[in-house]
């Protein structure tokens, strides 16, 4: 026993139920409510499949989530299992224990309890229930209008299943499709499944998962691979989201129609805060983009993009662009000599831009020289990544002596200067003795700087 954590009565009995599952499963039906949350705790953390199997099924909350119980590898048996006893249809049987689950709720958030405070005035009552689905619990029972024992012999019982949802054709995926797909024939109907949160790895594989889910949920939605038609598609049948984003998507041309269309889409996206396009040729059509994007967006990833000279230029004066809080344009080569776009995007975000990631751009001393009076005035500026960019050592000082009085800035991540290569960019090439003696420098120049709170780093690829 943990002298300083020692384990209480309630603890001690509940770890004792649970050695003899068959006791514990037994005591369910007469078991007090308030025991319910810490015996699904202990069993949850301990392993105990069939415990929790049952639990599920005479649940005497109308919520349950999973909350911020830790979920890994050996606990998915045990999801599925909650899954597969999940009362999708009224009880026949004449237990005393009645189930009253209408929400099970299988994603993971340190700020959800296992179960909501019940409120006399909704039933069921959730604080995390689905909020968008027409086969929602608050959509059908406010049409039907659910308002007594009765009414529930005409019309189904509704169930939400929330779930976020990584889809990368896994055989674990595939296994959780056949039980998905089981568990809605049960329910007649009456089932919803709802994933708010949804990464799809390759999108021609995922069809048919995609099809057996309420789309107009979805509120982040991660595509790393798939035809600009296809996930066009499935934007359309989303109304509510608030996070996209794309990556490695194919298409022909930027003028062409199925682009068009994708712009259509986003156009009618009001919701949104979160945009990445990554690898995701953009040149000289940035402005098409933003256009469509609403102006109250807060993150902005742009990686290997292929911005030119005109894109920074329209984005410098775009009103999309006025609010962003993280902005991501690595690996995006910045060959020209103007870049004073470069300069008003950021003074324009000087008020709200607290991360910004620069890495890969080709950008050199010169132009360091012309963006750091902008950089200064980012007082909201807490993370900047600029590495693998040809910068020297008095570069590095002087960006270093500028920054440090940037108090809200804690986290830097700068490139290795270029005379600690032999062939620059090659990282093969590196003086690990010369790099060493950066490190230090700017490690005293912190302590000078008393910015103890300050993080200067590199990385070697």
């Amino acid at each position: 026993m943990d002298a300083k954590n020692p384990k209480t009565l309630l603890d001690l009995a509940i770890q004792s139920l649970l050695r003899n599952e068959s006791v514990a499963i037994q005591a369910l039906q007469d078991m007090p409510r308030v025991l319910f949350v810490p015996l699904f705790i202990a069993a949850f953390e301990g392993g105990h499949k069939n415990v929790l199997s049952e639990m599920v099924k005479v649940w005497p909350f109308h919520c349950l989530h999973i909350g911020s119980l830790t979920v890994q590898k050996p606990q998915h048996e045990l999801l599925k299992a909650m899954i597969e006893n999940l009362p999708v249809r009224p009880s026949k049987n004449s237990a005393s224990r009645i189930p009253k689950l209408r929400i099970l709720d299988l994603r993971q958030d340190n700020d959800c309890k296992t179960t909501c405070p019940e409120v006399r005035t909704k039933e069921p009552f959730c604080f995390h229930s689905c909020a968008y689905s027409e086969s929602s619990i608050l959509k059908i029972e406010g049409q039907n209008h659910f308002v007594n024992s009765e009414s529930m012999i005409q019309f189904p019982r509704p169930v939400e299943l929330l779930v976020d949802l990584s889809l990368d054709g896994s055989l674990v995926e595939k296994e959780f499709l056949v039980l998905l797909i089981s568990k809605i024939r049960e329910s007649i109907g009456s089932l919803c499944i709802c994933c708010q949160d949804l990464q799809v790895d390759k999108l021609s594989d995922s069809k048919c998962t995609l099809s057996i889910l309420d789309l107009n949920c979805v509120g982040q939605l991660s595509i790393d691979r798939g035809s600009l038609s296809d996930i066009t598609n499935v934007l359309s049948q989303m109304d509510h989201l608030e996070s996209l984003s794309l990556s490695k998507v194919t298409f022909r041309s930027l003028s062409g129609k199925v682009f068009k269309n994708f712009l259509g889409h986003l156009r009618h996206m009001n919701n949104l805060k979160k945009v990445s396009l990554s690898s995701f040729c953009l040149t000289g059509h940035l402005d098409r983009v933003l256009r469509v994007l609403p102006p109250g967006l807060h993150f902005l990833y742009l990686s290997f993009c292929d911005l030119s000279y005109r894109d920074f230029r329209f984005m410098a004066q775009s009103s999309q662009a006025f609010c962003l809080k993280m902005l991501n344009l690595s690996n995006n080569p910045m060959y020209w000599d103007d870049f004073e776009p470069f300069q008003t995007l950021l003074v324009n975000l000087s008020g709200t831009l607290r991360h910004l990631e620069i890495n890969h751009c080709l950008i050199n001393d010169t132009a360091i020289s012309v963006l750091i009076p902008a950089l200064i005035r980012c007082t909201q500026l807490r993370v900047l990544c600029f590495a693998s960019n040809p910068i020297t050592m008095p570069m590095l000082v002087t960006m270093m002596n500028n920054l440090t009085p940037l108090k809200n800035l804690k986290y830097v991540i700068y490139p290795i200067p270029v005379h600690c290569y032999a062939v620059w960019p090659f990282q093969g090439s590196i003086d690990r003795r010369k790099l060493a003696l950066v490190q230090l420098q700017l490690k005293v120049m912190l302590e000078l700087a008393e910015r103890a709170d300050m993080t200067w780093i590199t990385y070697l690829e």
